[in-house]
């Protein structure tokens, strides 16, 4: 029987934008299953990127609850959610995000040097992680070495290095072109059939239909089909 990964109930986010309020979150709640596939489509302003940003312990919710892996994160401590990051939460950008003047084997170590992993076992990890995403020829190119498809791949191997909870990929084939775009996704198809957690944020409709469990958001509101989350 599979466990409930995440769980947010009555997530609430307001800004103040001048003399509006801005309902980024409204009373949102969705539950993720351990091994699930989800993607979470909507376009700019629509509220993805904050419920990315609270389901990725980057930001905390003005109110409800939020569970991850049982464990309750709505009000840890800044310091509390870094650790629960770098424990549980592997995250993949759409630019990349990799440091120009480190290798793609440095790149992948990083946080695992967070976590004080060992140099010999952070090695030994990091080109396991490469080699699972069919990129260990290249550990040690710098990241301008590297085509976008390959600088993808690098960037999963990162976020899978930790052997993280959940995969939290934000816009993944947003800068690669259509043929490299399928490429990645396959890879995350191929790591969800290994048993990996993925959400998937995107604009994407053709990209956002390939997980298994396709949610909307518009204006703070998540939707799954006609259904209000």
């Amino acid at each position: 029987m599979t466990e409930t990964m995440i769980s947010l109930k009555k997530i609430e986010k307001t800004y103040k934008m001048g003399q509006n309020t801005v309902h980024a979150l409204d009373h949102v709640s969705l539950s993720i299953e351990e091994g699930d596939f989800v993607s979470i489509v909507g376009p700019s302003g629509s509220g993805k990127s904050t419920l990315m940003n609270t389901m990725g312990c980057l930001d905390h919710p003005d109110s409800g609850e939020y569970v991850l892996g049982g464990s309750h994160v709505d009000s840890l401590k800044d310091w509390q959610l870094a650790d629960i990051r770098n424990q549980k939460i592997g995250f993949i950008f759409q630019n990349f995000n990799l440091l120009g003047k480190l290798t793609a084997l440095e790149n992948v170590e990083l946080p695992l040097i967070y976590r004080g992993t060992k140099a010999k076992e952070r090695r030994e990890q990091a080109m396991a992680s490469l080699a699972q995403v069919g990129i260990e020829e290249r550990a040690e190119h710098l990241p301008n070495q590297l085509s976008g498809g390959q600088q993808q791949r690098v960037a999963i191997a990162r976020a899978l290095v930790g052997q993280p909870s959940i995969l939290l990929a934000d816009e993944p084939t947003g800068a690669l072109d259509s043929r490299t775009s399928e490429e990645i996704m396959d890879l995350l198809i191929a790591l969800n059939k290994e048993g990996r957690t993925i959400i998937l944020i995107t604009h994407d409709l053709h990209v956002a239909r390939k997980a298994k469990r396709t949610v909307s958001i518009s204006d703070g509101k998540l939707y799954e089909g006609e259904h209000v989350l």
